[in-house]
């Protein structure tokens, strides 16, 4: 991408990331690096569906944002509701493009040098042909899937029928925002988000052309037929992207639901959420007696038998001790959260604690992607090793 359109460009999307609050420091200084490592690239492409891609998420985000905060909790114990995305958030949906962007950008560089250097004839071209650079399948692929994740996320959670945790075999209803639950609106959502990004590789490819016929590094004019086989073909694998994004969170991520409200608790920048807190640990009595001696003997700077007041020994003290077994007791002021039978207030609503937010995200996003690649080397009869050759 030329220079002089990339620089402005990626000016504009810091400060716009800056100016809406959309990502956080370091979250908008690894979208810049992004942004260039994309640029890069002689095509206009992968920039154009990095920018189509920030721009849809950030829109669909703050569509009816107050409801949306109102359907989940925060893990610190606000409303719930996306806030700036962080730079591991920016790197879980860009950072396998970016590895594919500048693999194909050397890839045509090469090529280019084959035919200045060498004066030979590429096996490739400089334009896209049907059955061409399997790399550029992969990064459609990517911005496809991602798009229709957060499409499906950030609308399917509104959508007014429940929705259904797609790894129980019985499809249980399960409350708006757990990891694995579907609607029909957030796929149809989904499929919608992938086609923007197709729609934009469309518009921004450069297909071989009449142009391209017959001279060096070019190829065959695309047909109509293609063309749409191309387009479908990456729109229903985006849209699937949201769902294998759907069953990687069902089975590996857990969902943690607030006992008081019914609602999921989520953490920010797609952390995990624990079920206790770490500080709200019951503590014995044995312990709570160590902590109260070692301050007074701070405090008085000593540590002698006659500095410290002798604590009373449970064991002696009788059966009577009602009171360390009180959840109700205001002198215990280790109490933990609970209703009082010892029961937590967050439970595990579904998944295993394996991967957080992110990790689903990138895992599912490297599986797209390279999956993309794997399909269309199989379906064109491309040799993978063409992706290490001019």
């Amino acid at each position: 991408m030329k220079a002089i359109i990339a620089g402005p460009a990626t000016l504009a999307l810091v400060y716009r990331a800056y100016s809406h609050k959309s990502l956080t420091p370091l979250g908008i200084f690894t979208a810049a690096l992004t942004a260039i490592a994309h640029a890069v690239h002689p095509w206009n492409l992968p920039f154009v569906l990095l920018v189509v891609f920030f721009l849809a998420g950030t829109r669909v985000t703050k569509i009816k944002a107050n409801v949306k905060a109102g359907l989940t909790l925060n893990s610190q114990g606000s409303s719930g509701g996306e806030g700036p995305r962080t730079h591991v958030q920016v790197l879980a949906n860009s950072l396998m493009a970016s590895i594919l962007t500048l693999l194909h950008a050397y890839q045509l560089y090469m090529r280019r040098q084959t035919v200045v250097t060498n004066r030979e004839i590429p096996g490739g071209s400089f334009c896209y042909k049907w059955g061409g650079d399997v790399l550029v399948v992969g990064i459609i692929a990517n911005y496809a899937a991602v798009c229709a994740d957060t499409f499906s996320s950030e609308l399917g959670i509104l959508s007014r029928s429940p929705p259904r945790l797609i790894t129980s075999l019985s499809l249980r209803k399960v409350p708006p925002g757990t990891n694995g639950g579907v609607t029909l609106w957030g796929l149809a959502a989904g499929l919608l988000g992938s086609m923007i990004i197709v729609a934009a590789s469309l518009m921004f490819l450069p297909f071989c052309s009449e142009d391209t016929t017959g001279k060096i590094g070019g190829g065959e004019v695309w047909t109509v037929s293609q063309k749409a086989t191309l387009a479908w073909g990456l729109a229903i694998w985006g849209a699937l992207g949201s769902l294998l994004d759907s069953f990687l969170g069902g089975w590996f991520q857990r969902s943690v639901r607030d006992v008081r409200s019914g609602k999921i608790v989520e953490g920010d920048g797609g952390v995990r959420v624990l079920t206790k807190p770490v500080d709200t640990e019951p503590h014995t009595v044995e312990s709570s007696e160590k902590a109260t001696t070692g301050a007074k003997a701070r405090l008085v700077h000593g540590e002698g038998s006659n500095t410290v007041e002798k604590q009373p020994n449970p064991a002696q003290a009788g059966t009577d001790n009602s009171s360390t077994n009180d959840p109700y007791d205001p002198k215990d002021k280790h109490r933990s959260s609970h209703f009082g039978d010892r029961r937590p207030t967050r439970i595990v609503e579904s998944g295993w604690d394996l991967l957080d937010n992110n990790d689903v995200n990138f895992l599912m996003a490297f599986t797209m992607s390279i999956g993309a690649i794997l399909l269309a080397s199989w379906y064109w009869q491309v040799p993978l090793d063409s992706i290490f050759k001019a």
